[in-house]
């Protein structure tokens, strides 16, 4: 009988990716009772059915595993931002509907990177912390390139960008707990709340 070396090694390949999304899945479950920070690498191990020394062959540390999270929220939401900047005529409305709809689907991931964000975990926190910045910052740079913010200093954009990123990140917070039927108002409470900040905007004089 002959064995097929590159489909054993397929295998190998999506057993250890099964393994990997086990570890993640396990850590937001873990996690949503106790907080990531008072979390062992035991456990998070056991929740995916594998000894603790296997746990090293997905991930070098609890702090990349953390990271790994980080990296499947706030990084994948800001790098399909940036594509959807590439869209012509992209508007404020269409921008904050796209946001909820990347949080449709992982509320365990978001709940947990929202919670995380003030939580127990330094790295984790800074991790979170350097993402929401370059959010703020690729917001400015958009911000910069409105005629009417001609005169905005580096420092009042950046001040009205981290407003609107704090705004829609408490509607998620609401988002994700809400149940479905009071979700499109969450969305549209959003929207509002984000053209009122525009509204101020073209009022302020800096």
């Amino acid at each position: 009988m002959l064995i097929d070396v590159s489909e054993q090694a397929a295998t190998r390949v999506e057993r250890k990716e099964r393994t990997r999304a086990a570890l993640l899945e396990g850590t937001l479950s873990l996690a949503a009772d106790r907080g990531f920070a008072a979390l062992s690498l035991r456990e998070i191990a056991r929740s995916a059915g594998i000894v603790p020394t296997a746990f090293y062959r997905h991930f070098s540390s609890l702090d990349e595993l953390g990271a790994t999270l980080v990296d499947q929220g706030v990084r994948e939401l800001r790098l399909a931002l940036r594509e959807l900047r590439r869209t012509p005529d992209a508007r404020l409305a269409e921008t904050v509907r796209f946001v909820f709809e990347q949080v449709d689907g992982k509320e365990d991931l978001y709940g947990f990177l929202l919670r995380e964000r003030h939580g127990g975990s330094a790295a984790l926190r800074g991790a979170i912390a350097v993402e929401l910045q370059l959010i703020v910052r690729e917001l400015v740079v958009d911000l910069s390139r409105i005629r009417a913010l001609d005169t905005w200093s580096h420092d009042d954009l950046e001040l009205a960008a981290d407003l609107i990123v704090s705004t829609v990140a408490a509607r998620i917070a609401d988002y994700i707990t809400a149940a479905p039927r009071d979700r499109p108002h969450l969305v549209d409470t959003a929207i509002r709340q984000v053209r009122l900040i525009s509204l101020g905007m073209a009022a302020w004089r800096p």
